[in-house]
Formats: C-alpha cells, structure tokens, sequence
C-alpha cells in the first residue's frame, strides 16, 4: 500500500473528525456565507505527484476553493427551485458514502430493500396507489427522460412495434403535446430519439396562465385521428407554479389514445398540505410521474424519483442482459429500470428525513416556503422599482422592474442582488417580458430572511 494512503487509514477516525468539525463549522455558518460569490477563481494546480494526505488535502480545500462555494443550501439562495440539505439527510447523505453500497444486484446487501421501502412511502405522500412503481434517478430531468421511454415503448405497444429492439425510427413520427413544457422535456426528447421538433405546444389558460386549455388539447389530440401520442401534463410551472387540471386531461384517454406522463418535480409536494393538495388532483391518473426530491424533500443533490403504471414496459427499455447481472424476473432490480448501472444509495438520504421529520415535518415545510412566497410577493409589491408579473400560487415570485424591464436593466438587477451576497435569483421571461423568480423551497428560510432579501431588492432596484 501506498505509505500516505496507509497512513491516512490508520488515522482514520481523527481524519474523519476533523472533516466532520469543517463539515459542521460550514453548516452552523450557512446564513450568513455569501449567498452568491463573485471574483476569480484560484488558477488550477498541476496534479500533485506523490499526495500530501487527507489532512493536508482538507486544509488545501479549506484555503483555496471553500471561500469561492455559495451559500446555495442556505436560505436566500431563491435561485432555480432548490432545496438545502435537512441535518437528517445530511447524515444519512454521509453513511451513504461510508457504506458505499454496490447497487448493481442484491448482492448480499438489504440496500436494495430500504429503497423500495422508500419508495413506498413517497408513493403514500404523493397520493399514488399501488399500481404505481418507482425508482431512484439522478433528478427531474433524467425522470422526464425515463418517463417519456416508457412513454415510447408504449407507442410501440399500440402501433406493433418493438422500440426497444427496434429502435426509434421504427415509429415513426411520434407527437408530444403540452402546454407549458420544462425545457427538460424537449431534451429528453432529444436523448430518446424523437426530436425536439416533435413537440407540441397546446394553447394555455386565458389571463396569463401557464396551465393547458383541456379544450384546445382535446381538438389537438382529435387532430391525430387516432394515433396515439404522449402528453406531458404539468404539476407546478417554473415561472408562476401553475397546475394543469390533471383529472380533466385523464378523462381524455377514455376517448383518444395517449401516454399521460405527469411533471410534477415540485408542484407534487403541494399534495403534502392539505389547503393545497386539490393543486395535484388526479396525479394518481397518470402513466408516469416525475418528482424531485433535492428540491422539497430537502436531500443532498442529486436525487430524484419516477413512478409508472407500466414497470414492464420500463424493464423492456432499460433492462440490462448479463449474466453477473442476473435477469429481471420477479422483483426487478433497479438496474432494470433506469439508464444507470453504477449509482449511490440515493434512497438513504431521502430516508432519514423522512423517518426523522415525518409527514408533519416536511408538510410544515411547504407551508411555511409558501407563507414567506406570498409575504415576499406582497413586498415587491409594496416596492416602487418593482411589478410581480404573476400572482404567487404557491412558492414562487415572479416579478420585474415596473419602468423599462429590458433584458439589460433586469440582468443588472440580478447582478446587484448577487453582488450583495444576500440573495440569488434566477432570470425568466415572462409573456415576453424579462423578469426574475425567487423561488421557495429551503428548510431553513425564515421571515427574518425574506426581510432581508426585500431590503436587497430594495436596495438594487431603488
């Protein structure tokens, strides 16, 4: 063995305490760090020859590249739609690393069962029945992208074609329709082979909305006389958080032949409050269902999961033909159902939060994400500089400069809330308009922070 590697695992415990005592030191600090950094990065090292050690390695890290991280798992960081990491899944984050489970098979290991034990009580939050099964992806987009394969291999299924065996081509031209699609969708439909021209924009919801006119996509899905087709429903816009009526678009398929894959990577969670579960009515409809958990459930990156109605159909696609894998009979194992082999236990962060926090828990989070959405919505309101472009639905503000919103002027906003260090927000365009969206979604934020974070867009946009 190496000397400096045998030496680190002889000291093993006092290196694992030493990260631990950094590890925490950056928690309890998280508030406060600059929620965004700015400046030049240090010039990259060469590769060193011999090592210097963990210890070394960690003090290394410490100067050179920890005071360039954000505060992104902090709560002001109102960026993307991104979620902190709870104190429970950062633990059970860690052991995942500790115990580094082979997930390829069973391989002696009960991993595989406390992720299906998992599973089973995310399909009980989000209202799903029995006949939905799940898996653990990497995040919302590779779940639109295993959903929407499912999706394809049932095109296939109704039109005699084998897609797995036979490929895209052998479809032919496949018709996706959705009113307000995640850009996710258009990339998952360039990775399966569809093509993103295959996209269908259905007309919205007059006054503004987000959410599909039911009507205008049952003309849509009558204009395909018959052929079947995939329909991307959403449960939660980016921009304003708009639901489409789920329970609407299902009553469609008695009539007209499509794949209902649901977007629900964080509109889902409204299904955890009772005042705002009627958002996510009639998910349990859908043939698949895309959720985000290091976004609302407040686990490490990444973690995601996907729900269908049709695991075969799923095995068909991702199933992987080895013998040192063993066959998906019976009770596939996961790497039949997703597009990777190799994958960490995902399943053990999500798992700790839930068992430490509960239901009740993480429904006080949304709650409460929603509560300061609406409170920082009244405030922008409040503020001359600024106009919401939407009404808050749930847990997103989405809002510009009320004089001369160009691309410049709102860019240079941002750039000044960043450069504050108390906030981070991400740009959109909104009914051709250019505005920002701060979204809620952090355990940890609180009123104090929306203060603060007003008193920056104050400041900014005054």
């Amino acid at each position: 063995m190496h000397p400096t590697l045998a030496g680190d695992l002889s000291r093993l415990p006092e290196l694992l305490q030493s990260a631990r005592d950094f590890a925490a030191r950056e928690a309890v600090g998280l508030a406060e760090r600059p929620v965004a950094v700015g400046g030049a990065a240090p010039k990259r090292a060469a590769l060193p020859e011999e090592g210097v050690g963990a210890a070394a390695a960690l003090g290394w890290f410490g100067e050179r590249w920890a005071p360039g991280f954000s505060g992104s798992a902090g709560p002001r960081y109102l960026g993307f739609v991104t979620g902190g990491a709870t104190p429970a899944s950062v633990a059970g984050d860690w052991l995942t690393s500790v115990f580094d489970q082979n997930l390829s098979g069973a391989g002696g290991s009960w991993a595989q069962e406390l992720e299906r034990e998992t599973l089973g009580w995310l399909r009980e939050l989000f209202g799903l029945g029995e006949a939905h099964s799940g898996a653990f992806v990497t995040g919302a987009t590779v779940s639109n992208t295993v959903g929407l394969a499912i999706g394809r291999e049932w095109l296939g299924e109704r039109l005699g074609v084998d897609v797995s065996r036979a490929g895209a081509a052998a479809l032919g031209a496949v018709d996706v329709l959705s009113g307000s699609p995640h850009s996710s969708v258009e990339k998952a439909m360039s990775v399966l082979g569809i093509g993103r021209d295959r996209l269908r924009k259905v007309p919205l919801l007059p006054g503004g909305r987000e959410a599909v006119d039911v009507a205008a996509l049952e003309s849509a899905l009558a204009r395909l006389r018959g052929r079947p087709a995939i329909v991307v429903a959403n449960a939660g816009t980016v921009n304003t958080v708009d639901f489409d009526d789920l329970r609407a678009i299902a009553a469609l398929k008695d009539s007209y032949g499509f794949w209902l894959h649901v977007d629900a990577a964080f509109g889902g969670f409204a299904a955890l409050s009772p005042e705002y579960a009627a958002l996510v009515d009639g998910l349990d409809a859908a043939d698949s269902v895309c959720v985000d958990l290091h976004k609302w459930l407040n686990v490490p990156y990444d973690a995601a999961v996907q729900f269908t109605r049709r695991r075969d159909l799923q095995v068909k696609v991702f199933h992987n033909a080895s013998p040192y894998l063993g066959g998906p009979a019976g009770e596939p194992d996961f790497l039949h159902l997703t597009p990777e082999n190799s994958r960490r236990l995902r399943a053990l962060p999500a798992w700790f939060s839930l068992v430490a926090y509960g239901r009740a828990g993480h429904r006080e989070i949304v709650e409460r994400n929603v509560a300061l959405a609406r409170r920082l919505g009244a405030g922008v309101e409040a503020l001359p500089g600024l106009r919401l472009l939407a009404p808050v639905r749930l847990n997103v503000v989405c809002f510009t400069l009320a004089e001369q919103p160009t691309q410049e002027r709102v860019d240079a906003l941002a750039r000044a809330v960043a450069a504050s260090g108390e906030a981070y927000l991400t740009p959109t365009v909104y009914g051709g308009v250019p505005g920002l969206r701060a979204a809620f979604s952090n355990w940890r934020t609180t009123e104090a922070d929306t203060e603060r974070v007003l008193r920056a867009l104050a400041a900014a946009s005054g």
